[in-house]
């Protein structure tokens, strides 16, 4: 009879931690728990932290400068330029062969848009500004809407009802030993109700000591589905709704801009958590 592997260990010559017996329970009862890997000690969350400042500054500086006629060159060089001038790194830069250092999207674009300067910003586009940083070694990561000028009040609400997702998505986290399915469950109900499409194919994740861990965070799913959620986790919480149908594709000639399948404006909001002994406590936005 083969014997499974337990994710959750216990640490040798210490004694059990109130922490531990709950993680051991819920995974005595078949759930799936993180490893001991994933809870950050407090100086990797002190250097996820100082990472988290610089990637909060640099999307401050772009919601200071973002304007019409600007091209989405011109915000790559704001993130790289004030990255760089802080004694950090733009994580997105050469990754996996992305030629900038953030992605900018827009409209129907729902991630991974790459800036050119033959883009520009028009009256009325909406735009997700995509950034994430690494300083020392630990990683940070957040993203925001911008709308240019005066947009229509349909994307008005698509723009707001994304932010809200992300919301109820921290109140469904809001206390410690809750599931990653109670986040996507809390988003998929509250996109639905808008009629808006829940993107399935990209999902929020850890983070920290790399660009990306465990678990994945899914924003659709059932309560209780999904890994446990422990103090000491680190991880995105970045949902993209679609005004239509959820289902995207990946643009053929630059392999990375995931676009909508129908054509229809997206929007995304994203944060980076710590769970802490008593909730989540936001390191960067």
């Amino acid at each position: 009879m083969k014997i499974k592997r337990r994710r959750w260990k216990i640490v040798k010559d210490q004694p059990i931690t109130e922490m531990d017996r709950i993680i051991m329970n819920y995974e005595n009862h078949g759930r799936l728990v993180p490893t001991r890997e994933l809870i950050k000690t407090p100086e990797q969350i002190e250097g996820i932290r100082e990472s988290g400042k610089i990637n909060t500054a640099v999307l401050d500086l772009v919601a200071a400068n973002i304007h019409e006629g600007m091209s989405t060159e011109e915000i790559d060089k704001l993130c790289y330029d004030y990255t760089v001038e802080h004694g950090a790194i733009p994580a997105c830069l050469n990754y996996e062969g992305f030629p900038k250092s953030v992605c900018v999207s827009i409209n129907e674009e729902v991630c991974h848009g790459i800036p050119s300067p033959d883009v520009k910003l028009e009256e009325g586009d909406i735009v997700n500004v995509d950034y994430t940083t690494i300083k020392d070694g630990y990683f940070a990561d957040a993203s925001r809407m911008f709308i240019i000028g005066k947009t229509t009040p349909e994307k008005e609400q698509l723009v707001r009802v994304a932010k809200e997702c992300l919301e109820i998505g921290m109140e469904a986290a809001a206390k410690p030993y809750c599931f990653v399915g109670d986040i996507g469950n809390a988003i998929q109900n509250h996109a639905h109700k808008h009629g808006y499409g829940v993107v399935r194919d990209l999902c929020g994740h850890g983070v920290g000591l790399k660009f990306h861990e465990e678990p994945e965070v899914c924003h659709y799913g059932r309560k209780g589905d999904g890994m446990l959620i422990v103090p000491g986790m680190v991880f995105t919480i970045e949902p993209m709704i679609n005004m239509g149908t959820w289902k995207v594709f990946v643009d053929a000639d630059n392999k990375w801009t995931v676009v909508s399948d129908d054509y229809k404006p997206s929007a995304q909001w994203e944060h980076t958590f710590l769970m802490t002994d008593h909730g989540l406590d936001i390191i960067t936005y």
